[in-house]
This record gives C-alpha cells, sequence and structure tokens, in this order.
C-alpha cells in the first residue's frame, strides 16, 4: 500500500498571495479609519445584538418590608420586556392577579389577616419565563379580646341566603381601579372597635372570628360617606333576610377591593350605581346583629378582610 502525501501549499502561490494582499488592504483601511467611527461600529454591532435578543428581566418591590398581620402588601414590578402579557403573583397557595399601571409596570395587593401564621413567607413573581422568589417575615400582632351580650332577637347567626350574597360580593374583581389616593371617614363619630378583636358572644368564644372592620358610634341618623370612587355591588335589607349584617352597602373599588357598611338606618343609593368618594350612601343605625346604633366598616382585598387604617392614613395608589 502505498500512503499519499498532499503537498504543502506554497505560501507564493497564486491563492496564497491574493488572501495576503487582502488581509494587508483590509487592515490598512482599519489603520486610515477614525477612532470614533471605528468604536461607533462596535457600538452598532453590540445595539444590534441586543436588539435581536432583548432582556427579559423585571423587577419587583414588595411593601412594607416588615408587614404585620392584617396589612395589605404591595407588590410593584417593572418589566424592561414588551409585551401584553401580565405577571403572576403567588402568594401562599393562591395566585393573585397584576394590574398594569402603564409603562411595563404592574401592581398587586395581598391580603393578611389575624388568622395567617406569622413568620417567614414567600412571595413569588412569574414573568415571561422568569421567576423572581421574594423572601419576607409576617410580624405577629396582638389584638384584644372583647365580650358582646347580644339582647334578644339579635340573632348573630345568619342564615345561608346573607351568607351567599356577601360572600359573592367579595368575590368582585373588576379591572378597572376606581378609587384614588387615601380612603376619606366613612363617618364622623369616634372609632369604638378597631380591626382584628377577637369576641365572646353570650359568653361562647367565637372561634375562626375576628372583627372584619372598624366600628363608628355617630349619631343616629348620620351621614353614612363613601370612602372612594366605587361602584354598588351590593344591597342587604334586614326586612330581606339580612338578619347580621342588617342594611347594608357594599362598594366594588376595582382590582379585588370591596368596602361594605353594616347596620344602617337607611339606604340612599341602589346597586349598579356609582358613587364619588364623599357622597352619602346611607344613615347610621342600629339593624342586624349589634347591641346599638353604630357603623361597621368593613375593607376587602381579593375577598379577605384586611384593616383599613392604612388604606385612610397612607393609602394605595
Amino acid at each position: 500500500m502505498r500512503w499519499f502525501t498532499y503537498p504543502k501549499r506554497s505560501p507564493f502561490s497564486p491563492l496564497s498571495q491574493w488572501l495576503r494582499a487582502q488581509s494587508q488592504a483590509f487592515k490598512s483601511r482599519i489603520k486610515s479609519t477614525p477612532l470614533s467611527l471605528r468604536l461607533s461600529v462596535v457600538l452598532i454591532a453590540l445595539l444590534g445584538t441586543v436588539l435581536v435578543h432583548p432582556a427579559q428581566a423585571f423587577l419587583a418591590q414588595i411593601t412594607p418590608t416588615a408587614p404585620q398581620l392584617g396589612d395589605t402588601i404591595t407588590v410593584t414590578m417593572q418589566s424592561d420586556a414588551g409585551g401584553s402579557t401580565a405577571p403572576q403573583v403567588r402568594f401562599g397557595a393562591k395566585n393573585y392577579p397584576a394590574f398594569s399601571m402603564g409603562a411595563n409596570r404592574y401592581r398587586t395587593l395581598l391580603p393578611t389577616t389575624p388568622l395567617d401564621k406569622p413568620g417567614p413567607f414567600t412571595v413569588q413573581v412569574d414573568k415571561a419565563g422568569e421567576s423572581r422568589a421574594f423572601k419576607l417575615n409576617l410580624k405577629k400582632r396582638w389584638f384584644p379580646t372583647q365580650s358582646i351580650w347580644l339582647p334578644p332577637g339579635k340573632d348573630s347567626n345568619a342564615d345561608e341566603y346573607e351568607f351567599d350574597q356577601v360572600d359573592a360580593f367579595k368575590t368582585i374583581v373588576s379591572p378597572q381601579k376606581f378609587w384614588n389616593g387615601p380612603f376619606r371617614k366613612p363617618n364622623n363619630g369616634p372609632v369604638t372597635t378597631v380591626y382584628g378583636v377577637r369576641r365572646y358572644y353570650n359568653g361562647v368564644f367565637a372561634k375562626d372570628y375576628f372583627h372584619r372592620g372598624v366600628d363608628y358610634a355617630g349619631a343616629y341618623g348620620s351621614a353614612i360617606v363613601a370612602p372612594a370612587d366605587g361602584r354598588v355591588a351590593l344591597v342587604g335589607r334586614e326586612a330581606k333576610r339580612f338578619k347580621v349584617h342588617g342594611n347594608c352597602v357594599g362598594l366594588d373599588h376595582g382590582q379585588g377591593v370591596e368596602s361594605i357598611y353594616l347596620h344602617l338606618s337607611r339606604i340612599d343609593v341602589k346597586e349598579g350605581d356609582f358613587v364619588k368618594a364623599g357622597q352619602v350612601i346611607g344613615a347610621l343605625g342600629g339593624t342586624g346583629a349589634v347591641t346599638g346604633p353604630h357603623l361597621h366598616w368593613g375593607l376587602f382585598v381579593f375577598g379577605k378582610s384586611v384593616d383599613p387604617t392604612p388604606w385612610r392614613n397612607q393609602g394605595f395608589n
């Protein structure tokens, strides 16, 4: 068998000479090109790479950084990628929708209650195939205990109709945000019972119960006003099986935020009405399961009762 050995290409072959000439000509053109132009060519090449492969990263900010039981947690997200897909936020065992704030910014609100377990928790944000996990700590909060003795005829047990109506109201998630800035005080009376109080009713401790709102002891018949813009989504009447809530009004403020006003003596709105902040919606009374005239104001975020106080003090824009 004969092994064939291919001769090395001569550096003086016509092809080699042409390649060397082209290389020298290119080097000469580069050397004669101004430095600023050479840098511009490099920059354009880099920008072209970014445009072909756009970054998908996003940022997220969570406030407050040290939440306590009953707080509403705000998750604000900023994406540097286009597209109409909103982020998904997971908190506990539930997914929460995020709503656009314009310019690739999104926001969602997360509710906590006195029945939640304090300690470390995770908020996970998913956007365009990327995921971020944020570790926070939910702080304990002390809530007082109160004993309530209901007079005869003021039954604290609602029937299924009343529960069903209120539960359906709390599940409303309208895409539009109606409120703007801090909420107003719904009545001019003093606060008599704060959010989160645990109770005994007629000597029996109400398990898994906490006071889901703030009570105002205004004068009987005094005005109840809408603390923020919203749509009337619930009107309940004591004469129509609302034995616990009494005459009540529920407002949908948009994006999973609802407020409710209980024990009214008079209702001045109807379902479907759109009310403005400060508009009178009824009058303080003593209907339903109460020991005396007062207003109960409750606030819900995605169906869970949160403390209304921060919504009045600093607001959630």
